[in-house]
């Protein structure tokens, strides 16, 4: 259990914040399908290794491609974007969540119904495993190849697109051949600047990110909390076993909470999108209270010796985590153009992942604090509490600073109310029209 506590869990960390960068560029340059290929590729190797792999090493490797196949789900999305128009990107989007949501459950049924009623062994589980995911290899083999992408291609498909269009103005003026030869030959010695490449256009304009208090908001909630949610995912079936150390199958529900859980947490995320608040003014508090709620429920899990405890903290801690992803999503999305929603979403994970990595050399690795589960998990809870601290001062600053604004106008309403009401002439220059003779008229 120490082993795989302080030195396997650690691998996937570190692989994960190691291979994101190159995924996430190669995803785009490849046009995708090369990229889903090799997460189908890593899920088999996974399930190889857990069948056959009985070493320290063989199972860091599992790790190791583990963090890989994560890496890749970049890929899955964006491919399905660019099979799409841009009119049907939000059912598409709702449809590919759903699809993931209802394979986990139903996995996570399954399993729980072979491992309790049927009493098939975790090696059997594991084999059938590993034909689905070589089924879904090949299904990955036989996906159509998509002719854009985000960044690289897109570039190169509006340059060839300049170069045709130029093309068709030398042919409608002949008369200046030789002004549109010298204009080609200027325009193809000029090799293409990496400095005017769309990626990185896109990338100078990150820096407007920080300036939207609503983007920045926002994205530091998905670096930091996203980071102890998965955090808590890496090493809560850990802390289950050293609670309840099963030694029959048939008395470990894991599978059964796994599935309530994910189950729990798409009603939470269908609910957020009907939640209708001033999400400029009240978002820190929302987020500072989900925060502090999920801090309070990691403190629990620390401390109880009771797995059903665990088990239904867990489910809670998790649908509190879902109900805020899709409002940071649209928060996120609603400001941003797609090519640069995409870059942001891809720099929070990436910031996220180096954060997680951080903790988790420090806090789990052997070359750390090597902490025991239960200890983890009290890290764990001051960490939500700080960032619950956090939250809730801006929410208080904001909050304050708005009310006061807001009765600032409403006293400077009144003052010029009471000044209007003072003010006699005025209301008789109101009342009537002077003529041209010099007298009034009334109106």
């Amino acid at each position: 259990m120490v082993k795989v506590t302080n030195e396997i869990n650690p691998v996937l960390s570190y692989s994960y914040m190691a291979v994101l960068v190159p995924v996430f560029l190669l995803t785009d340059y490849l046009r995708y399908k090369p990229v889903l290929i090799l997460q189908s590729l890593s899920h088999v190797s996974i399930w190889l290794l857990l069948l056959l792999g009985t070493s320290l090493l063989e199972m860091q490797f599992m790790e190791f491609f583990y963090g890989i196949t994560m890496a890749a789900r970049v890929a899955y999305s964006s491919y399905i974007f660019s099979l799409v128009p841009a009119a049907v990107y939000q059912r598409v989007a709702s449809y590919s969540r759903s699809s993931v949501l209802m394979g986990v459950f139903t996995s996570s049924v399954l399993g729980q119904m072979c491992v309790s009623l049927g009493r098939v062994s975790y090696w059997t589980l594991s084999a059938v495993s590993l034909g689905f995911v070589t089924f879904g290899l090949l299904l990955s083999l036989c996906l159509p190849w998509p002719k854009r992408s985000l960044f690289f291609n897109q570039a190169r498909l509006e340059e060839e697109r300049k170069e045709a269009a130029q093309s068709e103005l030398a042919r409608m003026k002949p008369g200046n051949e030789k002004d549109g030869s010298v204009a080609a030959q200027g325009s193809n010695h000029k090799s293409p600047s990496w400095t005017n490449s769309v990626f990185v256009q896109m990338l100078k304009e990150l820096k407007n990110v920080v300036k939207v208090p609503s983007l920045r908001l926002w994205s530091l909630w998905w670096v930091f909390n996203s980071t102890g949610y998965y955090l808590v995912l890496f090493y809560v079936h850990i802390l289950w076993n050293k609670v309840y150390p099963a030694t029959e199958n048939k008395h470990v529900y894991n599978g059964a909470v796994e599935a309530a859980s994910t189950l729990l947490g798409a009603i939470t995320s269908f609910a957020a999108g009907y939640v209708k608040i001033r999400w400029n003014l009240w978002s820190e508090l929302v987020i500072g209270l989900i925060t502090g709620a999920q801090a309070i429920l990691l403190l629990v899990m620390g401390v109880t010796n009771d797995i059903w405890i665990c088990y239904v903290v867990y489910a809670l801690f998790k649908g509190f985590y879902q109900f805020l992803v899709p409002i940071a999503i649209f928060q996120i999305a609603s400001s941003l153009t797609k090519e640069l929603c995409a870059l942001v979403f891809g720099v929070n994970t990436f910031l996220a992942t180096i954060l997680k990595t951080i903790v988790t050399l420090i806090v789990a690795d052997k070359r750390g604090l090597a902490l025991d589960v239960h200890s983890q998990f009290f890290v764990y809870f001051f960490y939500f509490t700080l960032l619950t601290v956090i939250y809730l001062s801006c929410s208080a600053f904001i909050i304050t600073c708005h009310y006061r604004n807001q009765r600032a106008v409403e006293e400077t309403t009144e003052e010029v109310a009471i000044a209007t009401e003072l003010s006699p002439m005025t209301t008789a220059a109101s009342e009537g029209t002077t003529a041209h003779n010099g007298t009034t008229i009334k109106t």
